[in-house]
């Protein structure tokens, strides 16, 4: 089990450099264990202090390795909100990234969001949260139809969240000399909290069917 979280070792990124391109099998085996030592587990162990200090992200998952490559060059992690409401975290050598995410929704809930978005009220809420995200330095994507769905107005005045099917909002956190050190989780809290509104509106309104 990882310990206290101290930040990435700097070795973290030498490990990621030999495991660019396409590494054969013998190269990934050869680096899993100090791969797992110094990418995997420290991102465990900011995740465990993520959760000490806010309850509501002890729900987490640090991804293994597959057969892919793209998965030993990037650690990746989630935490679970709601049902496919999650923050997400990717250590890589372009140092740490973080989402906020509603995707790969289940069937009725694209419907339920539509109508929340339709909503004056909570559809005014949450255009003005993702402004506000927006401003703050996030990329807004998803699964975005071209056109609006059928039953809308294609005047509506908040067509473009409409075509949504799923609702992300990421940026990168950068990849300065914090990384190596426990400031990173305060950086992770920080940005969760810009999230943060974004995330519980989507748990409010895109539920489990009952």
């Amino acid at each position: 089990m990882c310990g206290q979280f101290t930040g990435w070792p700097e070795q973290a990124m030498d490990v990621l450099w030999q495991l660019q391109g396409e590494p054969t099998h013998a190269t990934r085996e050869h680096y899993r264990a100090d791969r797992e030592r110094l990418v995997r587990q420290p991102m465990i162990a900011l995740l465990n202090e993520v959760a000490d200090t806010d309850p509501r992200y002890e729900d987490f998952s640090v991804w293994h390795y597959r057969t892919n490559s793209w998965w030993w060059q990037n650690q990746s992690a989630v935490i679970r909100l709601g049902r496919k409401i999650e923050i997400g975290l990717r250590f890589s050598l372009d140092g740490l990234r973080i989402q906020g995410a509603w995707w790969y929704p289940d069937p009725g809930h694209v419907d339920m969001f539509r109508k929340a978005v339709a909503s004056e009220g909570s559809g005014r809420e949450l255009s003005a949260i993702v402004e506000d995200v927006r401003k703050k330095g996030y990329d807004i994507s998803g699964d975005v139809m071209k056109r609006p769905p059928r039953g809308y107005p294609t005047d509506h005045p908040r067509t473009d969240l409409l075509r949504h099917r799923s609702l992300i909002a990421a940026r990168p956190l950068g990849c300065e000399e914090w990384l190596h050190t426990p400031e990173a989780v305060d950086r992770v809290l920080s940005a969760a909290a810009d999230l943060d509104d974004l995330l519980t509106w989507l748990v409010r309104h895109v539920k489990r069917a009952a």
